[in-house]
């Protein structure tokens, strides 16, 4: 999606009306995620803010790096994260083919069994590969897009896209990565103390 689209516009969740961009809700929920971990660089630090912060997250995770870190995997699950299917290989749903697609999304589940929803790797997904999929998945897209990966926006502004994008039952993404990585640890712990402040509370029921 263009970096301009904190919040994905109307016409694009018209276009994908079955897959899940902000959770209905009257609380002042809100569910806070992390892709493309894990990472032995960024993840144990997220990990920590999270703890001092007492806020329980979704990492959607992808396969081969699951592989690599599993000490990492074990860390996420016993502090009372969520884990969900972000593929094996991070594929790009536009430029690959149906079969390969859906083989590497499952591969994922083959290394950790029982996970029941999945977040297309860029966002990118097609109608088809939805269909094929979301039998077996609850497919998660997002709500707010924070732009930590991009090198070219500052920490301060990651922060306001957030903060000023929120509402009742948005779904955050920030990147578990080396791309973030300067972004998250500038103001991860900031962004979501004031989220608190605010009134929200985390969720991780999907």
């Amino acid at each position: 999606m263009n970096q301009l689209f904190v919040k994905p516009p109307l016409w694009i969740r018209k276009f994908f009306p079955s897959v899940l961009w902000r959770v209905k809700t009257n609380k002042k929920d809100v569910w806070l995620t992390f892709d493309d971990g894990p990472n032995p660089e960024t993840t144990p630090f997220i990990l920590d803010v999270l703890f001092k912060l007492k806020i329980k997250a979704t990492f959607f995770l992808v396969g081969k790096n699951v592989e690599k870190h599993p000490n990492i995997i074990k860390e996420i699950l016993s502090q009372g994260h969520v884990i969900g299917n972000h593929s094996y290989s991070h594929k790009n749903g536009w430029t690959t083919s149906q079969k390969e697609y859906i083989s590497d999304v499952k591969k994922f589940n083959d290394i950790i069994p029982g996970i029941k929803i999945f977040r297309p790797p860029y966002g990118k997904i097609n109608k088809s590969q939805i269909i094929a999929l979301k039998d077996s998945y609850k497919i998660i897209l997002w709500d707010v897009l924070s732009y930590d990966y991009k090198k070219e926006i500052m920490p301060n502004k990651v922060k306001n896209n957030v903060l000023d994008n929120i509402e009742n039952g948005s779904i955050i993404v920030f990147h578990d990565n080396k791309k973030s990585m300067n972004n998250i640890k500038e103001i991860l712990h900031e962004t979501l103390y004031d989220i608190k402040n605010k009134g929200y509370n985390f969720s991780t029921s999907w």
